[in-house]
Protein backbone atom coordinates (compact mmCIF):
# COMPACT_ATOMS: atom_id res chain seq x y z
CA UNK A 1 0.00 0.00 0.00
CA UNK A 2 2.91 2.06 1.09
CA UNK A 3 4.41 2.19 -2.16
CA UNK A 4 1.27 2.33 -4.40
CA UNK A 5 0.53 5.52 -2.81
CA UNK A 6 4.27 6.71 -3.56
CA UNK A 7 3.82 5.98 -7.07
CA UNK A 8 0.64 7.76 -6.99
CA UNK A 9 2.17 10.83 -5.22
CA UNK A 10 5.42 10.48 -7.79
CA UNK A 11 3.08 10.34 -10.75
CA UNK A 12 1.30 14.01 -9.55
CA UNK A 13 3.93 15.62 -8.94
CA UNK A 14 5.28 14.48 -12.19
CA UNK A 15 1.70 16.19 -13.59
CA UNK A 16 2.39 18.89 -11.54
CA UNK A 17 5.88 19.44 -12.79
CA UNK A 18 4.94 19.04 -16.73
CA UNK A 19 1.74 21.52 -16.24
CA UNK A 20 4.58 24.66 -14.72
CA UNK A 21 6.69 24.12 -17.41
CA UNK A 22 3.76 24.15 -20.22
CA UNK A 23 3.15 27.42 -18.71
CA UNK A 24 -0.24 29.32 -18.46
CA UNK A 25 0.08 31.00 -21.70
CA UNK A 26 -0.08 27.16 -23.35
CA UNK A 27 -2.54 25.93 -21.30
CA UNK A 28 -5.14 28.68 -21.95
CA UNK A 29 -4.62 28.53 -25.34
CA UNK A 30 -5.52 24.84 -24.84
CA UNK A 31 -8.87 25.65 -23.62
CA UNK A 32 -9.88 26.17 -27.11
CA UNK A 33 -8.67 22.91 -28.42
CA UNK A 34 -10.24 21.11 -24.89
CA UNK A 35 -13.96 23.21 -25.96
CA UNK A 36 -14.06 21.78 -29.44
CA UNK A 37 -13.56 18.06 -28.11
CA UNK A 38 -15.98 18.87 -25.67
CA UNK A 39 -18.49 19.71 -27.96
CA UNK A 40 -18.45 16.50 -29.68
CA UNK A 41 -19.26 14.90 -26.74
CA UNK A 42 -22.10 17.03 -25.69
CA UNK A 43 -23.53 17.38 -29.20
CA UNK A 44 -23.25 13.43 -29.78
CA UNK A 45 -25.16 13.08 -26.91
CA UNK A 46 -27.54 15.74 -27.38
CA UNK A 47 -26.48 16.55 -24.07
CA UNK A 48 -28.86 19.67 -22.17
CA UNK A 49 -27.34 19.19 -18.72
CA UNK A 50 -23.46 18.68 -17.90
CA UNK A 51 -21.29 18.69 -14.89
CA UNK A 52 -18.08 19.82 -14.90
CA UNK A 53 -15.48 21.91 -12.99
CA UNK A 54 -13.57 25.41 -12.43
CA UNK A 55 -10.17 24.94 -13.58
CA UNK A 56 -7.06 26.38 -11.97
CA UNK A 57 -4.61 27.91 -13.65
CA UNK A 58 -2.61 25.39 -14.94
CA UNK A 59 -5.49 22.94 -15.41
CA UNK A 60 -6.45 21.93 -18.54
CA UNK A 61 -8.53 25.38 -19.23
CA UNK A 62 -12.52 24.59 -19.08
CA UNK A 63 -13.29 27.94 -18.97
CA UNK A 64 -14.17 28.32 -22.64
CA UNK A 65 -16.24 25.28 -22.29
CA UNK A 66 -18.34 26.67 -19.65
CA UNK A 67 -18.87 30.23 -21.13
CA UNK A 68 -19.56 28.34 -24.51
CA UNK A 69 -22.06 25.70 -22.67
CA UNK A 70 -23.68 28.18 -20.36
CA UNK A 71 -24.15 30.76 -23.58
CA UNK A 72 -26.03 27.91 -25.91
CA UNK A 73 -28.21 27.15 -22.62
CA UNK A 74 -27.04 24.15 -21.86
CA UNK A 75 -27.45 23.66 -17.72
CA UNK A 76 -24.02 22.98 -16.27
CA UNK A 77 -23.09 22.05 -12.76
CA UNK A 78 -20.52 23.24 -10.81
CA UNK A 79 -18.95 21.51 -7.76
CA UNK A 80 -18.62 22.80 -4.20
CA UNK A 81 -16.33 20.73 -2.04
CA UNK A 82 -17.91 19.58 1.52
CA UNK A 83 -15.76 19.02 4.78
CA UNK A 84 -17.53 15.25 4.67
CA UNK A 85 -15.68 14.82 1.52
CA UNK A 86 -18.85 15.08 -0.92
CA UNK A 87 -19.30 17.53 -3.50
CA UNK A 88 -22.78 19.39 -3.74
CA UNK A 89 -23.06 21.52 -7.00
CA UNK A 90 -24.05 24.93 -8.34
CA UNK A 91 -25.95 25.96 -11.43
CA UNK A 92 -23.22 27.79 -13.43
CA UNK A 93 -24.11 31.64 -14.19
CA UNK A 94 -20.61 31.95 -16.02
CA UNK A 95 -19.52 35.05 -13.12
CA UNK A 96 -20.09 33.29 -9.25
CA UNK A 97 -16.94 32.12 -7.99
CA UNK A 98 -14.32 32.58 -5.33
CA UNK A 99 -11.21 31.17 -3.90
CA UNK A 100 -11.10 27.93 -1.91
CA UNK A 101 -8.92 28.09 1.04
CA UNK A 102 -6.86 25.30 -1.22
CA UNK A 103 -5.98 28.07 -3.79
CA UNK A 104 -8.27 26.41 -6.45
CA UNK A 105 -11.27 28.19 -7.77
CA UNK A 106 -15.10 26.93 -6.84
CA UNK A 107 -18.23 28.32 -8.41
CA UNK A 108 -20.90 30.06 -5.62
CA UNK A 109 -24.44 30.61 -5.64
CA UNK A 110 -27.28 28.62 -4.24
CA UNK A 111 -25.99 25.38 -3.05
CA UNK A 112 -27.64 21.62 -4.52
CA UNK A 113 -27.63 18.44 -2.94
CA UNK A 114 -24.75 15.43 -3.84
CA UNK A 115 -27.85 13.95 -5.54
CA UNK A 116 -28.23 16.69 -8.49
CA UNK A 117 -25.51 15.38 -10.24
CA UNK A 118 -27.24 12.17 -11.17
CA UNK A 119 -29.46 14.20 -13.75
CA UNK A 120 -26.70 15.64 -15.80
CA UNK A 121 -26.13 14.31 -19.19
CA UNK A 122 -22.09 13.93 -19.54
CA UNK A 123 -19.73 14.65 -16.61
CA UNK A 124 -16.56 16.13 -17.38
CA UNK A 125 -14.29 15.71 -14.22
CA UNK A 126 -10.38 16.63 -13.58
CA UNK A 127 -7.74 14.12 -13.45
CA UNK A 128 -3.91 14.13 -13.22
CA UNK A 129 -3.46 11.14 -15.38
CA UNK A 130 -5.68 8.56 -16.94
CA UNK A 131 -4.58 5.70 -18.55
CA UNK A 132 -5.46 3.45 -21.88
CA UNK A 133 -8.09 1.27 -20.15
CA UNK A 134 -9.75 4.46 -18.13
CA UNK A 135 -8.07 4.38 -14.64
CA UNK A 136 -8.45 7.70 -13.51
CA UNK A 137 -5.34 9.33 -11.15
CA UNK A 138 -7.46 12.59 -9.51
CA UNK A 139 -5.26 14.72 -7.21
CA UNK A 140 -5.60 12.65 -3.66
CA UNK A 141 -8.80 13.63 -2.06
CA UNK A 142 -11.00 11.47 -3.50
CA UNK A 143 -14.07 13.76 -4.24
CA UNK A 144 -14.73 12.57 -7.36
CA UNK A 145 -14.18 8.77 -6.69
CA UNK A 146 -16.94 9.17 -4.15
CA UNK A 147 -18.79 11.09 -6.04
CA UNK A 148 -19.18 8.20 -9.04
CA UNK A 149 -19.16 5.47 -6.55
CA UNK A 150 -22.47 6.90 -4.92
CA UNK A 151 -24.18 8.00 -8.10
CA UNK A 152 -27.34 6.21 -8.90
CA UNK A 153 -27.75 7.01 -12.56
CA UNK A 154 -23.87 7.54 -13.76
CA UNK A 155 -23.51 9.39 -17.25
CA UNK A 156 -20.79 9.03 -19.50
CA UNK A 157 -18.13 10.58 -17.91
CA UNK A 158 -14.81 12.47 -19.53
CA UNK A 159 -12.04 13.53 -17.68
CA UNK A 160 -9.82 16.65 -19.22
CA UNK A 161 -6.76 16.15 -19.64
CA UNK A 162 -3.82 17.37 -21.97
CA UNK A 163 -2.42 14.66 -24.65
CA UNK A 164 0.38 13.62 -22.43
CA UNK A 165 -1.83 13.00 -19.69
CA UNK A 166 -3.10 9.61 -21.26
CA UNK A 167 -0.69 7.40 -20.39
CA UNK A 168 -0.29 3.27 -20.71
CA UNK A 169 -0.94 2.78 -16.95
CA UNK A 170 -1.73 4.64 -13.27
CA UNK A 171 -1.03 3.23 -10.13
CA UNK A 172 -5.13 2.73 -8.51
CA UNK A 173 -6.50 1.18 -5.68
CA UNK A 174 -10.14 -0.79 -5.54
CA UNK A 175 -11.92 2.85 -4.72
CA UNK A 176 -10.52 4.31 -7.88
CA UNK A 177 -13.44 4.81 -9.75
CA UNK A 178 -12.89 4.74 -14.35
CA UNK A 179 -14.13 6.95 -16.40
CA UNK A 180 -16.06 6.05 -19.73
CA UNK A 181 -13.50 8.57 -21.69
CA UNK A 182 -10.97 11.48 -22.28
CA UNK A 183 -10.86 15.09 -23.48
CA UNK A 184 -7.67 16.67 -24.62
CA UNK A 185 -7.28 19.90 -26.91
CA UNK A 186 -7.14 17.56 -29.74
CA UNK A 187 -9.22 14.64 -29.55
CA UNK A 188 -11.73 12.41 -27.93
CA UNK A 189 -10.74 8.90 -26.78
CA UNK A 190 -13.47 6.80 -25.39
CA UNK A 191 -12.61 3.21 -23.63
Amino acid sequence: MHDLTARKRALRAETRQRRRARGEQLTVAAGEGILEQARLVIEERSASSIACYLSAPLEPNTRPLLNWAVDAGIRVLLPVTREDGLLDWVVADGTSERTHELGFPEATGERLDPMAVDDVDVFFLPASSVDRSGLRLGWGRGYYDRTLGSMTRTPPTFAIVHDDELVDAVPHEPHDMPVSGVVTPTRVVVF
